[in-house]
């Protein structure tokens, strides 16, 4: 694919927000609120909010006022007649499965944050500081499934987008044989009515359901390769325990990992350190040159002081030290609504756009937005 044109007289590209009036679609809603590059012109979500003003059918959760352009919006239903040239997914698991594939049969590009589609062999699961060349088997879902312009693209599960952007830089100095994980994840990422709070108050809830089978098996296709016709799963084990524990936002992980070549603490942190992503990501509005933010504090990373490192998009690692039963060992804290859900989603289609995947025939001729040279600060 070519690279989208990214001059000042480039139109904004049309999002749509799927499951608009949840605890990630708004994120999504803020997030794409003054985006230089995409506009949000549809929001929809479940028959009992369909029909309404979104100001009036979203119970608003984020930290900033609602967007009074999105508020003014009509929810839609959720079907594939959105006049958008893309839509996010944040739907419910119940029902994403079958809504994305009509919308990509439909001929939209359907970036997902949703679970259903993530480990289908033709379907990239995508952290592009870390797997951007998978998004080649776009081409090979497109052919299998018989779709012309549309298709899906899912970001993954909140706590295993940190944990890979630590892993990433690691594999690549010094290979990955095993990974060792304990979560202790905020509340949040259970959505607003998720968790009990005589469930979660003053407690900690050892269990959160399907959550360490994501963490165990997403990182080895995130982590691996596209061959042409499938997905190759990188050769590392892992081992997840999770937790919910009563913190509003923010997944801290304890991590233990064995190296295929021996590196010191001071090593592991160098390599963290100095990991950068390519001129391509680099300018991408949502992207950090740098994604990983190594703090040398031995109390830190912790939720209340790090939690938007980057805008939310970094990956936060402390306490690196030498670990006896594995090799090195580190506390690692990502934001999980804006690095685990909104933020890579936006990422993820800021990608999209800049190779040239999204539909151009959907834009409207009469909206002018240039594209800034310099768009959003980069840490």
């Amino acid at each position: 694919m070519n690279p989208a044109p990214c001059g000042r007289d480039q139109k904004r590209w049309r999002a749509g927000v799927l499951g608009a009036t949840g605890i990630v679609g708004q994120r999504l809603v803020h997030l794409l609120s003054h985006h230089p590059w995409f506009e949000l012109t549809e929001v929809a979500a479940s028959e009992r909010s369909a029909g309404r003003p979104y100001a009036e059918a979203v119970r608003w959760h984020v930290d900033a006022p609602l967007p009074p352009e999105a508020g003014d919006l009509v929810v839609k239903h959720l079907e594939p007649s959105l006049d958008c040239d893309f839509v996010f997914s944040a739907l419910d698991s119940g029902v994403a499965g079958h809504v994305e594939t009509e919308f990509a049969r439909a001929d939209y590009p359907v970036v997902s944050n949703c679970k259903n589609h993530r480990m289908e062999p033709d379907v990239p699961l995508l952290v592009p500081e870390v797997n951007a060349a998978h998004l080649d088997a776009l081409v090979e879902q497109k052919r299998r499934r018989g779709w012309d312009a549309g298709f899906i693209v899912t970001n993954p599960n909140c706590s295993t987008a940190g944990l890979v952007l630590a892993l990433k830089p690691l594999a690549d100095a010094f290979g990955l044989e095993q990974v060792f994980v304990v979560t202790l994840q905020a509340v949040s990422g259970a959505g607003y009515s998720g968790v009990a709070s005589l469930d979660i108050l003053g407690n900690v809830v050892p269990f959160i359901s399907g959550e360490e089978e994501k963490m165990e098996t997403e990182p080895r296709k995130l982590l691996g390769a596209w061959d042409g016709a499938k997905f190759v799963d990188a050769g590392v084990r892992v081992s997840a325990q999770c937790t919910r524990v009563p913190v509003q936002d923010g997944h801290l992980e304890c991590v233990s990992v064995k190296l295929r070549k021996k590196a010191s603490p001071a090593d592991v942190r160098e390599a963290l350190r100095s990991f950068e992503v390519s001129a391509e990501l680099a300018s991408l509005p949502t992207a950090l040159r740098h994604p990983v933010v190594v703090l040398d504090e031995h109390d830190r990373p912790q939720p209340r002081r790090d939690l938007n490192a980057g805008n939310g998009m970094a990956a936060v690692v402390g306490r690196v030290r030498e670990c006896h039963l594995l090799d090195v060992k580190f506390t690692l804290l990502s934001h999980n609504l804006v690095r685990g859900a909104a933020g890579a989603a936006l990422l993820n289609a800021e990608l999209l756009a800049a190779r040239g995947w999204l539909n151009a025939d959907r834009r409207p001729a009469q909206r002018e937005a240039p594209l800034p040279t310099e768009v959003v600060s980069k840490n």
